[in-house]
């Protein structure tokens, strides 16, 4: 008689500790909302702060490495939650992007009359799901998972009651982020039906030997409808059209968030799909990629060059377009990595440039936030002069910008390109990275442009100067100098090494 296989499963809570505090303490905010009084609110940031840091630190005792839950039991090797290398280094990139985020909100919550508990308990929640998806080995949970970082984050863009551009920010990517779902869970369903199968190891190994060409069919819609839904999710050119007005009509914070943490949700759904799901369609997904990298970088950076300094908001739109063409950059290694047989070292340069890019673009959002301070319209004229008003928040953002367009100082952004366009040329993309150089080029014009403004002698002042029109926020409050600085450390430090960020990276994968 054969032995029953049991059902019941053990749970590794330490591998689920990270994404579960998250929303534990996503909970504890939003009960405490209730019976804390209005002067005491603000705690509430502190609370969500404290939580997302405590958080980050329980990754330590998973850097050991290789912890799995949730195992089929007639196949422990199976899993859906796995906290390897990759989902380790993603999770910190979500949960350190989360912080910061969280040190940009404290103060804007407060000055723009935000609802603080829904607030705190929208982010924490986005942040969960977020710190979720990397470590997530089958197509239902990574689903799941990106619903949940995406369903708050509508919630949090048109949090600012009453106000159209926020309104429509928000229906804007909410219809987009929906579309992108539907198309997803088709793609899901087919290569369930062609597979039998959810897990990502399973489905791989399926799709290497599919007995009815019915079947094989249905299996390449499904890659394809699967790719396109992640291409939404990732801002991928064309679908792309939701990011600018999106980021104007979200809160500062908010913007940042999904410039970073949005597009490292993304970008880690879609390398574990395509390098651990579909191996076997590389022939398909690696040109597909490559002409959405290369379509994507030329957008961005073409509108991008196009903005007009003195239109409202122009700060920020510069900053949309750029995380647009930014994306492209992030999309050669993944494209790369279906020509190579080692896509492991493709995949660690995308994770190496996401690791510098969340860090030096949340930077450039946290000085955007100080001065929409007093000057809320964010137009890039009004950073004129801002080296003589406020010459520290001059020089970080200066050298964010730097980083992003990959001079020196900002050793790092450079030694990220250079990485990037290395993989290209190993596997054979040429012509990308030929593309890719020419869009850097592009890219030099509009970051050096808006770093000079930095540095010029200020406009003669209006009749009523932004300093007087709101002379409250004149001073720097402790929670965004915090910010800036942190970015800024971050930025140094990786500028002064940058090798440790790819030897990271390139062993953190799969």
């Amino acid at each position: 008689m054969s032995p029953i296989t049991p059902l019941v499963q053990s749970v590794d809570w330490l591998a689920l500790a990270p994404p579960t505090l998250t929303a534990a303490v996503a909970l504890v905010v939003l009960v405490a909302d209730l019976f804390l009084p209005a002067a005491r609110k603000p705690l509430l940031g502190w609370i969500a702060t404290a939580g997302l840091a405590a958080s980050a630190l329980l990754l330590l005792p998973l850097l050991d490495g290789g912890r799995r839950t949730f195992c089929l039991p007639a196949h422990p090797d199976v899993c859906s939650y796995v906290a390897d290398p990759f989902a380790l280094v993603i999770q910190f990139l979500v949960l350190g992007g989360a912080l910061l985020t969280a040190l940009l909100s404290i103060d804007t919550v407060k000055d723009q009359g935000l609802p603080t508990g829904e607030y705190w308990f929208l982010l924490l929640s986005s942040a969960a799901g977020a710190a979720l998806l990397p470590a997530s080995r089958d197509l239902a949970t990574l689903v799941i998972a990106l619903e949940v970082a995406s369903l708050p984050a509508f919630a949090l863009v048109g949090l600012r009651r009453g106000d159209r551009l926020s309104s429509e920010a928000a229906l804007k990517f909410f219809l987009s982020s929906v579309a992108a779902t539907a198309v997803m869970l088709l793609g899901v369903s087919f290569l369930y039906a062609a597979t039998g199968s959810l897990h990502l190891s399973q489905v791989a190994h399926a799709l290497t030997a599919l007995p009815d060409p019915r079947l094989a069919t249905l299996a390449s819609a499904g890659v394809a409808l699967t790719l396109v839904g992640f291409a939404f999710k990732t801002a991928a050119a064309p679908f792309h059209f939701w990011v600018p007005d999106t980021y104007v009509g979200a809160p500062l914070p908010i913007a940042g968030y999904l410039s970073v943490v949005g597009k490292a949700v993304g970008f880690s759904g879609l390398i574990l799909v395509t390098v651990q799901g579909f191996p076997s369609y590389a022939d398909v997904w690696g040109p597909a990629l490559a002409v959405l990298a290369a379509l994507t970088m030329t957008v961005g950076n073409v509108a991008a060059v196009r903005q007009d300094a003195r239109r409202a908001h122009s700060a920020v739109r510069l900053l949309a377009w750029s995380s647009v063409g930014q994306a492209g950059y992030l999309l050669v290694p993944i494209a790369a990595a279906g020509y190579t047989s080692d896509p492991a070292h493709a995949i660690g340069s995308t994770v190496a440039y996401a690791l510098m890019y969340a860090a030096v673009n949340l930077g450039a959002f946290a000085v955007a936030a100080l001065v929409a301070r007093t000057s809320p319209a964010n137009r890039i004229t009004d950073y004129r002069g801002l080296y003589a008003r406020r010459p520290l928040a001059a020089l970080a953002l200066g050298f964010f910008l730097l980083c992003l367009a990959g001079l020196p100082p900002g050793i790092i952004g450079l030694f990220a390109k250079v990485t990037v366009f290395s993989v290209a040329v190993d596997a054979g993309l040429a012509w990308l990275a030929v593309i890719m150089a020419i869009n850097v080029v592009i890219a030099l014009y509009y970051y050096l442009k808006w770093t000079t403004v930095l540095f010029r002698g200020a406009e003669a002042a209006p009749a009523t100067a932004p300093a007087e029109q709101h002379p409250a926020r004149a001073g720097i409050p402790a929670a965004l100098a915090t910010a800036i600085a942190l970015a800024t450390v971050l930025g140094i430090v990786l500028s002064g090494a940058p090798q440790l960020v790819l030897r990271f990276a390139s062993g953190a994968l799969l």
